[in-house]
């Protein structure tokens, strides 16, 4: 499928820069974090760097992240780390009076600026300064030249209407395999820095997530690591909830008469340890709360995760050796809450209904995204069968355009929306091709060598 679909690591630049594109700190800093942007690195001044530690979150105010260890030529320096959009942010944002950040060794921005600025502390030392390659900063944040391509037949309908079902299925399944290859890549990047229960840890959490909280979720399983949870075992729950931003000394009153016993034991402990977890305001977990259905609360994905760091040994053992649903279904069919079991959130009276802590779409989710690649990484066959098994989720926006482009509106595109592997293809296809090129398929090299594949 390499000939087809280009190295994902490749990108090409892009005329309309930058700054249009890239998304707010936090989102930037949570890809650093999980080592999405790699360790090398060139200073604006043309000295090798290697990040030796990613350090630690930082929650109060300050640096972004402390005890950091970074070699610059050669020396080995330990302290703090900023990240910014780019080099002016520095003083716009007063860093270069703030002694706060005396001690910062190394500023990290993704964006170019159109004069030279200098990266200076309060006692008027200079601090290394990295400016994150367009390509890196493209390939962590999957990064698109367009946002959509229209829904209309593309170039590529032609060569595929004629092409045997047999060589489209080939197709198909390279694009799918590649996707998954793309995943296993990104999965390593992430051990390299955080260790394999960290990337099983932060994969379970940005699924609960979901599409509207999937940073937010990211972003506090980054900040509470897993190692961590696992040796307070009896205080994690409280934890969870209170740096997430849920607890306070007034919910107590806000809340129905059964709900009052379950917040009492958790801000017993959390008012014990919330000096050492709780964010300053500015750097508040951004949660997503409108259009949610009551069902899907970041309340209850995080009693989910709270009962995962209990069961945590079973967990991983089950997500890392067995590629089948079944042992996965009924770790989840299995988990249970005595609170979260009947209520919607920390507040809410008891529902008579028995609410699952984990659907069925989310697993589902959570198998593709980060489980199958592991396993297909491994070759081993029975896991790739059973990918090809699984039944197609809803249809998303993209994966309707990208199978409008490819095969119009036929039976032919019908039979690619059936399987959850075929609406990976699609989605792989859509973006190595359609959303890299700006001319609406007249430039576009896939309809060409469509014209070579014989699978």
């Amino acid at each position: 499928m390499n000939s087809l679909l280009p190295d994902s690591g490749k990108v090409r630049e892009h005329s309309s820069g930058v700054s249009k594109k890239l998304p707010d700190e936090m989102h930037l800093q949570a890809l650093w974090f999980a080592g999405q942007m790699g360790r090398e690195f060139i200073t604006v001044d043309g000295r090798k760097v290697r990040i030796v530690q990613f350090g630690h979150w930082n929650h109060s105010a300050g640096p972004d992240f402390l005890h950091a260890a970074v070699e610059i030529d050669g020396e080995l320096l330990s302290g703090p780390l900023e990240l910014d959009h780019r080099a002016s942010d520095w003083e716009a944002h007063g860093h270069a009076v703030n002694e706060a950040f005396n001690e910062v060794v190394l500023h990290v921005v993704f964006a170019p600026d159109s004069s030279d600025h200098y990266t200076r502390t309060a006692d008027h030392r200079e601090v290394p300064r990295v400016c994150v390659p367009y390509s890196v900063l493209c390939e962590a944040l999957d990064l698109p030249f367009l946002e959509v391509a229209n829904a209309h037949p593309g170039r590529c309908f032609q060569p595929l209407s004629e092409m045997d079902g047999s060589h489209i299925d080939s197709l198909m399944l390279g694009a799918a395999r590649h996707r998954a290859q793309i995943k296993a890549r990104r999965r390593k990047r992430t051990i390299d820095v955080a260790g394999e229960d960290g990337w099983l840890w932060q994969a379970i959490a940005e699924t609960l997530g979901y599409r509207p909280n999937k940073l937010a979720m990211t972003l506090l399983a980054q900040r509470l690591p897993i190692d961590m949870l696992k040796g307070n075992p009896e205080s994690a729950e409280s934890i969870i909830f209170g740096a997430a931003g849920f607890l306070s000394a007034e919910i107590h009153d806000r809340a129905a008469a059964d709900s009052r016993d379950y917040l009492r034991g958790l801000w017993e402990t959390w008012w014990q340890v919330r000096d050492d977890y709780e964010p300053v305001p500015e750097r508040a977990i951004p949660w997503k709360l409108s259009g949610i259905r009551p069902v899907n609360h970041p309340q209850r994905r995080l009693a989910c995760l709270a009962r995962i760091v209990s069961l945590w040994k079973e967990f991983s053992r089950i997500c890392l050796t067995t590629s089948g649903a079944e042992p996965l279904s009924r770790f989840f069919e299995e988990l249970n809450h005595p609170y979260w079991n009947h209520h919607y959130t920390l507040t809410s009276k008891r529902s008579d209904k028995d609410l699952a802590l984990l659907g069925p779409d989310r697993l589902r989710d959570f198998q593709i995204n980060h489980l199958l690649p592991v396993h297909l990484e491994a070759d081993r066959p029975a896991a790739w069968e059973y990918y090809q098994k699984i039944p197609a989720p809803s249809l998303s926006e993209k994966v309707d355009k990208a199978s409008i482009r490819l095969f119009g509106d036929t039976v032919r595109r019908k039979s690619y929306l059936k399987k959850a592997w075929q609406h990976q293809a699609l989605l792989q296809i859509y973006q190595d091709f359609c959303l890299r090129d700006a001319s609406d398929c007249k430039e576009c090299p896939f309809p060409e060598q469509l014209g070579q594949w014989r699978g």
